[in-house]
């Protein structure tokens, strides 16, 4: 079954392919997440996988657009602890690496252990993407922040493991397909779902009292702008029950008395976190 995420191999979404699907599965690396997207809308692959937010640096906005603007069906989540990873050619110890290379956020999230160890962080597009890089060179007094998969699949020595400055670093992921092809026999404990508010005073205060109104426990809430309306707002909700449930079809119709628009992005098993 071929599954598209967006990175190189070795990538942390990678990794949360390989940890959620216990069967056999063929990861696919594409360089944007638009087009991931798009290889799944031409049915080049059968899954999409993309990160979604992270308990440091909080929501991945582009991935979360891409959600909304295309027509999918998140079927499952995953949170993936992210243990970064200093990574070297063979030989090369902590005392010979005078540069790091890695994703800004990575270099961000290791800030403290490169400072300590008089290292330079430069910016790359990709974790994994610096790790293939530097296994291609000859540099000795280079390193990359990346995965464990990363040193594994390019031959990297892994020098220190969890050098981020907070240990509690989890990134959730959504899996998601084509509407037409969601599996049968889910367990649906959570639901996710996109509304734009009418423009008028406590629209949204309207919005979330229904939620309590109907017993919804809200376990995320987001608003993203909206580009074709300056200063408008799309508004992202996760919460816990099914698209199945009595309580949950009663709170949305209401919903839709105090929205433009409704948009049910996904229902799902909750993710053990």
């Amino acid at each position: 079954m071929k599954i598209a995420f967006q990175g190189k191999r070795g990538a942390y979404s990678e990794m949360a392919i390989r940890q959620y699907f216990t069967n056999s599965v063929d990861p696919i690396g594409f360089n944007l997440s638009e087009e991931v997207c798009s290889a799944l809308e031409e049915d080049d692959v059968a899954i999409g996988v993309l990160p979604v937010e992270n308990s440091i640096v909080g929501n991945v906005a582009v991935n979360v657009d891409l959600l909304l603007k295309h027509h999918f069906f998140i079927i499952g989540e995953i949170y993936l602890s992210i243990n970064h990873c200093l990574l070297a050619r063979k030989g090369v110890k902590l005392s010979d690496i005078k540069t790091v290379k890695s994703h800004p956020i990575a270099l961000a999230q290791c800030h403290d252990f490169l400072v300590k160890n008089g290292i330079k962080g430069i910016p790359e597009f990709d974790t994994a993407g610096s790790s293939e890089l530097l296994s291609e060179s000859n540099i000795t007094n280079e390193g990359t922040i990346s995965s464990s998969l990363s040193a594994e699949y390019y031959g990297l020595d892994i020098i220190c493991e969890e050098i981020q400055k907070v240990n509690t670093n989890f990134t959730r992921f959504v899996i998601f397909v084509k509407e037409k092809n969601i599996p049968e026999g889910l367990k649906l404990e959570k639901t996710s779902i996109a509304f734009s508010t009418n423009h008028k005073p406590g629209a949204l205060l309207s919005c979330l009292q229904e939620f309590a109104t109907f017993g919804l426990n809200l376990t995320k809430i987001e608003s993203r702008p909206i580009p074709e309306n300056p200063f408008m707002y799309t508004f992202f909700v996760d919460f816990l029950g099914s698209i199945h449930d009595e309580n949950v079809k009663d709170c949305l119709l209401k919903l839709k008395e105090h929205t433009s628009s409704v948009k049910i992005l996904g229902s799902y098993p909750k993710a053990k976190f």
